[in-house]
């Protein structure tokens, strides 16, 4: 299955402003700030990179798991079910990700 290309669509309007870099990646998507990915679309869902606390905090939405494409669950990180984010809520997501991916080295 490809990625989503309307959920990229949205990822990029919002990151684009913030000097995200566009790079393909896990068969879909993924956007970096200063070499460290922040978000991307993983075929339907939408990825996020919170960092421990925020992804634990994340994890009480049903609509939220952990990210696992691989049998190697990712700390840190979460995957959002398709068709449920509006836009605010998108924003809230990935401006928590951008402030976690901030607080880390470039790469």
């Amino acid at each position: 299955m490809a990625f989503d290309e309307e959920r990229d669509a949205r990822i990029a309007e919002i990151v684009g402003p913030w000097g995200a870099t566009r790079k393909k990646m896990f068969g879909g998507i993924g956007y970096l700030l200063d070499g460290n990915m922040v978000a991307g679309v993983h075929r339907d869902r939408i990825v996020l990179r919170l960092g421990d606390e925020e992804a634990v905090a994340a994890l009480l939405d049903p609509r939220v798991s952990v990210f696992d494409i691989t049998g190697r669950p990712v700390r840190g990180w979460v995957m959002v079910d398709p068709g449920v984010v509006d836009d605010d809520q998108l924003v809230l997501w990935l401006s928590t990700a951008k402030a976690f991916v901030e607080s880390l080295p470039p790469k």
